[in-house]
Formats: C-alpha cells, sequence, structure tokens
C-alpha cells in the first residue's frame, strides 16, 4: 500500500485569482486616469494616423521634388508620381504650403544621388517603405480613414514599382 502525503492547504489567494484582480484592477485604473471614452482613443489614434500620413507625403514630396532637381529630364516621367503624392498629402490633411512653422519638427532636406538609377532606386525604396507603414497601420485606424491609407498604400506599391521599372 502506498503512502500519498495529505493535500497541502493553500494559505492566501490563488495565482489565477491575483492575476485576474490585477488585470481588473489596471483595466479600472486605466479607464479611469485616461479621462477619455474608447471613441475619443480611436478618435485621437486616426488623428495621430491622418498626422502621420501627411508628414510622410509630404517628405516623399521633398523627395521627388529633389530627384527632379538633380534630374530634370525625368521630369515627364516624375510630375505625375510627384502630383499624386501632393494629391495624398492634401488628402491626409496635409498643407500645400512650405511653411517651417507648420511642421512639428522640420525633416532634413533630401538630397538625391548624382547618378539617375540610384536616384531613382531610392525614391522607389521610400515610397514602398511609406506604403508598407500605411498598409501596417490600417488595423489601427477607423473605417474611412482605413479605406484611404489603403488606397494611398496601394497607390505608393504601384509608384515604387513604376521608380523601379524605370531605373532598369
Amino acid at each position: 500500500m502506498s503512502y500519498s502525503p495529505p493535500p497541502r492547504a493553500r494559505s492566501g489567494p490563488r495565482r489565477r485569482t491575483l492575476l485576474a484582480s490585477l488585470a481588473g484592477a489596471g483595466a479600472l485604473l486605466t479607464g479611469c486616469s485616461a479621462g477619455s471614452s474608447p471613441a475619443e482613443r480611436a478618435a485621437s489614434a486616426a488623428t495621430r494616423a491622418r498626422a502621420r500620413a501627411a508628414r510622410d507625403s509630404a517628405d516623399l514630396l521633398a523627395r521627388y521634388d529633389a530627384v527632379l532637381d538633380a534630374h530634370p529630364a525625368l521630369a515627364d516621367r516624375l510630375s505625375p508620381l510627384r502630383a499624386a503624392v501632393a494629391a495624398h498629402r492634401d488628402a491626409f490633411g496635409g498643407t500645400p504650403a512650405k511653411d517651417s512653422k507648420a511642421q512639428k519638427s522640420p525633416s532634413p532636406v533630401p538630397t538625391a544621388s548624382a547618378d539617375r538609377k540610384e536616384a531613382l532606386t531610392s525614391l522607389a525604396s521610400a515610397e514602398r517603405t511609406v506604403a508598407d507603414r500605411r498598409a501596417a497601420a490600417l488595423v489601427e485606424v477607423p473605417g474611412e480613414l482605413a479605406r484611404l491609407m489603403a488606397s494611398v498604400s496601394a497607390a505608393g506599391s504601384a509608384h515604387a514599382y513604376l521608380l523601379t521599372e524605370a531605373a532598369k
């Protein structure tokens, strides 16, 4: 006959109970201290995402301008893409004026490579990076903004493809 030790009596609450209590208390404290409803927090996230998208488009415009300054012969090819990026910036609420006070943190002025192929490849890479960032942000924004970001992300991917082909 085997001897089994008597069951240990646990003193105090179980670990699961403590974790659930802490999680509930954290949710209550977060809800109380934030001072805003879930709708207000979502609107704030959408505002930040929209501002980020406008800044990204403004930065892309500066890159297009740098490439056009370095390679004026590319104007026929790049002007339609640049116009689309300007429209994207405007759709996200960016301002067409180049006012340094309008930007919170001015980006450094980009420079373009003297090599045409390298300049186009760099521009394509920038378009692809921004398009990927926008696609990743879709899950964090509400419906209408998500649709706009998805559309602009797709356009950016198309721009990256066209720029890559032009660099060949």
